[in-house]
């Protein structure tokens, strides 16, 4: 029989020793039952606070997956931690697309942009001169384009 063991936080089954053969037969069998992904679709439409919550809860579950693995949980709560860790991820990439979108907007009409909000590029192009200054003529060569323009015609024959 399997005997329950205190953890502090909640109180977990012990039992016999996870055996990734079982686990395998179990997935094709389709006893175990994978979990259903967080859609990022809808974790755009959370706001900042919201996002931070779910993130909470999320690596809370995960400590408690690993320590099911550790004391031997069941399949489908170790099949579970793949999951919950994506989760995690794609919540961190919301929270972090959204700040630098929010800082694209705080810095739009600015003068200067962030090293990080500039377009990367190669070191070459971005040290290149700009349309502008390469453009550029002298006062001299304006008026001696003006004076001495390019002769347009052609030989009949």
């Amino acid at each position: 029989m399997h005997k329950k063991i205190q953890l502090g936080f909640e109180i977990a089954e012990e039992a016999k020793p996870f055996s990734t053969r079982h686990f395998r037969r179990s997935l094709q069998r389709g006893k175990v039952r994978k979990m259903a992904r967080i859609k990022v679709h809808e974790l755009r439409l959370k706001n900042k606070t919201e996002l931070l919550a779910q993130l909470k809860d999320l690596k809370a579950e995960l400590a408690l997956l690993r320590v099911a693995k550790v004391t031997g949980g069941a399949p489908n709560k170790l099949s579970k931690i793949k999951v919950v860790r994506l989760s995690i991820a794609q919540v961190l990439t919301v929270i972090s697309q959204k700040q630098k979108s929010a800082l694209r907007e705080a810095y739009k009409n600015k003068k200067y942009l962030p090293l990080d909000l500039r377009p990367k590029k190669t070191r070459a192009i971005r040290r290149r001169l700009t349309k502008h200054q390469a453009s550029a003529k002298t006062e001299k060569q304006k008026k001696k384009e003006m004076y001495f323009p390019l002769r347009k015609y052609a030989i009949k024959v």
